[in-house]
């Protein structure tokens, strides 16, 4: 059994008296399937490329936490940690000032040693930051970069995405926000409606999100905009659905796309079915 589910790796962490981030039981299992992606991504580029780095476009506090008696399980970037998997580099990126700190506090405190930085700032704010900190790949030296984007919020605009995209990035993101009877697909269409636009780049497509008449129709259609606009980055693309019970996200799924130009993604989505037998054939 790999650590990124095992039972011990998640129940090893107590309360230190900073900030958790709130969350449902779902996200440890979102947890877990992020981490299987990353560790088929090391397996498809391991002899291949020189260094592989890990970034982490919103890493939170790095422990959520549920329940009544608040139970502890950590984020996407401290599970990346856990392993002795060949990682050059770690990015995590958060703008909550209280968040940063208490993942900077946790970094230090479970996994010293490693090759952490973390940056206190918007991920379209990092552009520069990324440049100077990821090396480049160039003639005999490889460089494979896997980001993790789940913000749980329609916050990444296109136009970062698109940027990174130059630097070589691969992409997993999950397609999970707030999504119920409250806010719904009227809620983003109208009072969110530019940062939706920003979120899917501001392409024609769009207009056929205004024929919706419900959430899910709302949501498919969402995640398939964006895929397309990633085919159209010259990325390889393959989307994955998982159960889902919430009382944030009011759908029976979710769904997690990942993207790529140095993998195919098709053997990466073959490692993942492999290992959830929940998995089905989404496009």
């Amino acid at each position: 059994m790999s650590l990124s589910t095992s039972p011990a790796f998640f129940n090893s962490f107590q309360d230190d008296g900073f900030v958790t981030t709130a969350a449902e039981p779902w996200f440890k299992v979102k947890v877990q399937v992020i981490q299987q992606y990353f560790e088929s991504f090391i397996t498809n580029v391991s002899g291949k490329v020189n260094d592989i780095v890990f970034v982490d476009l919103y890493s939170g506090s790095g422990l959520y936490s549920f329940g009544h008696q608040k139970e502890l399980f950590p984020s996407v970037s401290l599970t990346s940690l856990q392993d002795n998997l060949p990682v050059s580099k770690w990015i995590f990126c958060e703008q909550s000032s209280e968040n940063a700190k208490a993942l900077k506090i946790r970094v230090n405190k479970y996994f010293r040693g490693k090759n952490v930085v973390i940056f206190e700032s918007k991920p379209e704010h990092l552009l520069e930051k990324f440049r100077s900190y990821i090396p480049q790949s160039k003639a005999g030296y490889k460089v494979a970069i896997f980001c993790v984007v789940d913000p749980f919020s329609l916050d990444i605009p296109f136009t970062t995405l698109d940027k990174l995209n130059d630097l070589g990035f691969t992409f997993l993101i999950p397609y999970t926000f707030s999504l119920s009877n409250r806010l719904d697909y009227k809620f983003y269409l109208r009072e969110q409606r530019d940062r939706l636009k920003k979120y899917l780049g501001g392409f024609r497509d769009f207009e056929k999100l205004e024929e919706v008449k419900s959430n899910v129709e709302f949501y498919r259609k969402l995640v398939k905009i964006q895929q397309n606009n990633m085919l159209m980055l010259g990325l390889n693309t393959t989307v994955s659905v998982h159960k889902l019970n919430s009382g944030l996200m009011e759908m029976p799924f979710y769904y997690i796309g990942f993207y790529s130009k140095q993998l195919s993604a098709k053997t990466v989505a073959g490692d993942i079915q492999r290992q959830a037998a929940t998995q089905i054939q989404l496009f």
